[in-house]
């Protein structure tokens, strides 16, 4: 299992990590083996954290798995909780409910 990977938007990254700014563009660098950073904010436009969280779930979706954000807490529940619903990480808690 890959290790999630949550940096300041300004801390500097490992220089084989390839930048991606869209949906394709992450599929495709995934597809060839590269490690793939992302920005979700700058893939939203509008600032908003509903937004930020969105596209940072979508890029997990993608494949990527280096995020560069403000909001290190919420992407990180955000990515980890993709990554179980993707079948790519156990989820933290289970529950069976009985009857």
């Amino acid at each position: 299992m890959r290790a999630l990977v949550v940096l300041a938007p300004d801390e500097p990254g490992e220089p084989d990590w390839a930048e991606a700014h869209s949906i394709a563009e992450i599929e495709e660098l995934v597809r060839a083996g590269r490690t793939v950073a992302v920005t979700p904010a700058a893939l939203t436009g509008d600032g908003s954290e509903a937004a930020e969280l969105a596209a940072a779930s979508v890029c997990a979706w993608a494949g990527a798995w280096v995020f560069r954000t403000t909001r290190p807490a919420q992407v990180r529940l955000a990515v980890e909780m993709t990554e179980s619903l993707a079948g790519r990480r156990p989820p933290e808690l289970t529950r069976r409910g009985l009857a």
